[in-house]
């Protein structure tokens, strides 16, 4: 038996999806800023791909820029927005986002913008007084993400939003919805820009967007065709952007998704529990954080053993974003929430999708049971 419970990292393309992305390449494969009668019709998905993602947001009016993903997109945020803007530059991000942003922030000091990373408690809950202390100051950005994708955090958007509106009315506020987008509710009135990606919700990989308030500039990344209203030049992925609108219809054809992913997950942290002694989860309690992530450490058993012990039985983990997975350190997100060390090395993340059954998880709890008890007598003294 397999059990993939690396959903965090990407998810399978349903047959749905793959079917939509073939009759783009098959039957209409036109370029969309060409002139004749075809081109239209894929010109007309995107744009029914840009208004189901409107609704899905309650964004009614908002541009929604196409890119390669959620790494360009949290760049075009952070390097668009500051580029449009004019100095004193001062932007914060929290101390546990994605490295597409961590690392763009960096890029930006570099520049001459000041970052303030906002720490975290242990349950990578934001320090709001740390927040509003440098907010007093004035802000041109801040950008926190919606679902933390190593411990399934979330932020209150809703008290973020009213923190930064009441104390830098003129900052831009950016949620990373990578992990959030079709999982966890959002408002996107209460925000300026949302990040998305495709192949976290059974789209393919190669395809996201960035959804901007309307009328609010940016300086764009990319120069060359003008595609995208000037923002994002290059010829739209328009097969990826198929797929995205037909994972959309069906991730929201499923109402229950939330509840069901809530209950597997609950099952897992409890199967877990009974086969591991002593097992100890990071980050918010289950019920507390996103439905489809959580995030345990294997005590005296480092991460990566773990992870492939588990991987020879077909059960499939991480043990962090898969876009440092190849970097060998402990987790910056888990550092930063004050995991001690040897924790943190021990640490595996497991997420789940809709599709995700029972039986996987039961499956993923024995093996990782019977594989503990073995690894556990040669954990280093």
């Amino acid at each position: 038996m397999q059990a993939y419970l690396d959903n965090s990292a990407t998810t399978r393309p349903t047959d749905g999806v793959i079917d939509a992305m073939a009759r783009a390449m098959r039957e209409d494969f036109y370029n969309p800023s060409s002139l004749y009668a075809p081109a239209m019709i894929p010109e007309k998905q995107m744009n029914l791909c840009r208004d189901k993602i409107r609704k899905a947001l309650h964004a009614v009016d908002a541009r929604v820029i196409f890119t390669s993903g959620g790494t360009e997109a949290n760049n075009l945020a952070l390097f668009g927005s500051i580029g449009a803007m004019r100095p004193p530059y001062r932007a914060a991000v929290s101390a546990v986002e994605h490295p597409s942003v961590l690392e763009a922030s960096q890029r930006l000091e570099e520049m001459g913008c000041e970052v303030f990373r906002i720490p975290v408690n242990e349950a990578g809950e934001l320090d709001y007084d740390a927040l509003a202390s440098f907010l007093q100051g004035g802000a041109s950005l801040v950008s926190c993400m919606q679902v933390n994708n190593e411990t399934g955090a979330k932020t209150d958007v809703a008290r973020l939003s009213k923190l930064v509106r009441a104390l830098a009315p003129d900052a831009r506020l950016h949620v990373d919805g990578v992990q959030g987008f079709l999982r966890e509710e959002i408002d996107f009135r209460l925000i300026d820009m949302y990040t998305l990606s495709g192949h976290k919700i059974h789209a393919p990989k190669g395809v996201g967007a960035l959804v901007v308030r309307k009328n609010l500039r940016l300086k764009s990344t990319h120069v060359g065709g003008g595609q995208e209203e000037m923002y994002r030049s290059g010829t739209e992925n328009t097969p990826g952007i198929a797929g995205l609108s037909e994972a959309i219809d069906e991730m929201r054809k499923r109402t229950d998704r939330h509840e069901t992913l809530m209950s597997r997950k609950l099952r897992l942290v409890e199967k877990m529990r009974e086969a591991v002694p002593g097992l100890l989860i990071n980050g918010p309690k289950p019920e507390d954080g996103a439905a489809h992530i959580v995030n345990f450490s294997f005590p005296g058993v480092r991460g990566e053993v773990m992870l492939h012990a588990l991987e020879e039985a077909g059960v499939y983990a991480s043990t962090g974003s898969a876009c440092s997975s190849k970097k060998r350190h402990v987790s910056t997100v888990l550092t930063a929430m004050g995991i001690p060390a040897d924790r943190a090395e021990w640490a595996l993340r497991f997420s789940l999708c809709p599709y995700t059954t029972e039986e996987e998880i039961d499956y993923a709890a024995k093996v990782a049971g019977e594989k503990y008890e073995i690894l556990k007598k040669f954990q280093r003294r």
